[in-house]
């Protein structure tokens, strides 16, 4: 297989390979949401996942955004720091708590619901094309 065609395979897969990867660092950012629900103080966050997408296909050299930890002795996330310079946001309050926590849980489920459906989808395509490529090789 020559050089141009593994180019070729290489972008046939790269839109999906670069969706799959923000699916995934969005996945964990809302799990992390839902887990903490009942931490007084915490803040939500996402990222706007089709400017995310649109920046890490136009641009793949951008340095990764580092999330700041409130206390010294947080763990440090890793969900997003490595994918495409993803750029985290909290969210908006819809509704305040008392203990100053952000997470609306009714959102987040339905946010990590959509992303999930949009996942599998992602990955089903993936699959079709990859039968696809080796139809067309083996004939």
């Amino acid at each position: 297989m020559g050089v141009t065609m593994t180019n070729r395979i290489d972008q046939t897969f790269q839109f999906q390979q670069t969706a799959l990867r923000l699916r995934d660092a969005r996945e964990e950012l809302l799990s992390s949401n839902i887990a903490n629900a009942d931490t007084p103080h915490y803040l939500a966050r996402d990222f706007d996942f089709a400017n995310a997408l649109q920046t890490a296909l136009g641009n793949q050299a951008v340095p990764p955004v580092q999330m700041a930890a409130s206390q010294p002795g947080h763990i440090t996330p890793q969900a997003v720091g490595g994918v495409a310079g993803v750029q985290v946001q909290y969210r908006s309050v819809v509704q305040p708590s008392a203990d100053g926590n952000t997470v609306d849980m009714n959102q987040e489920q339905a946010q990590f619901q959509e992303n999930t459906v949009r996942y599998e989808s992602s990955l089903q395509f993936v699959s079709q094309q990859i039968k696809d490529v080796i139809t067309a090789l083996t004939g």
